[in-house]
């Protein structure tokens, strides 16, 4: 091997490693938004160009939210973003298969009020990744640069295996919370089942229903009906007595 080939295959090399670490890192986190943290710092870092990154999300279609902005710029264009319901990463949101890639935000005609403010604020270049789709919700990855052609044909490639590592470990973070509060709200309702059988000497199927009837009744989730008897009832129980 020469060392022309050798250095030719060093930067694949070192990019493989880095994105096994990211992958790792990424895993490791516990909660989703962890994830996303992590992402879009392990991003800013090995994507070619980038300076500044964040995560939009939108939920069941509607809702949209911004994280991890990892500075005042992507602060500035998520606020813009939401109040004129136009931009690249929004469209990555809408059209999940492809990525958003702008080249220079100055001559930009895709967003006719977006572009201009949003070059004025100083994101001159931006590349939006569609993350995952996971029934309604959607999310995409947005990185920044303050110069016009910042970002390559390299960086949405390398933006693009990034995006599939964080897709598996978001989806895992948010399986592990749902199952972790799905077990715990078992426990509240087994508990409150627990505190009216004792309460009113009923059995647990009488208790449950009683239970259900009062979540629909006051039009609240059942979870929530437990919890509230539960901290009544451990209220009542470190309330003083007249012997006290």
């Amino acid at each position: 091997m020469t060392e022309s080939s050798g250095a030719t295959n060093a930067r694949p090399d070192r990019l493989a490693h880095d994105l096994g670490d990211l992958a790792r890192e990424l895993h490791r986190a516990e909660a989703p938004d962890d994830v996303l943290r992590e992402l879009v710092q392990g991003a800013i870092e090995l994507v070619p160009g980038a300076q500044d990154g964040s995560v939009t999300t939108l939920v069941v279609g509607e809702h949209v939210s911004h994280k991890a902005e990892s500075g005042t710029l992507p602060a500035r264009i998520s606020s813009l973003m939401s109040e004129l319901g136009e931009g690249p990463c929004l469209d990555a949101l809408r059209d999940h298969r492809r990525v958003i890639r702008v080249d220079d935000m100055r001559t930009e005609t895709r967003w006719p009020q977006f572009a201009p403010q949003a070059a004025a604020l100083g994101a001159l270049s931006v590349l939006a990744f569609p993350l995952f789709v996971q029934e309604n919700n959607l999310c995409a990855l947005n990185l920044y640069a303050d110069k016009p052609h910042a970002f390559s044909d390299e960086s949405e490639q390398i933006g693009c295996l990034i995006a599939v590592h964080a897709a598996v470990a978001y989806a895992d973070a948010q399986r592990a919370e749902n199952l972790l509060a799905a077990l715990e709200t078992r426990d509240k309702i087994g508990q409150a089942v627990g505190l009216l059988m004792e309460r009113y000497s009923i059995t647990s199927d009488r208790a449950f229903e009683t239970l259900v009837r009062f979540s629909r009744q006051t039009n609240r989730k059942l979870r929530d009906v437990a919890a509230e008897l539960i901290m009544d009832a451990e209220a009542g129980a470190h309330r003083p007595t007249a012997n006290d």
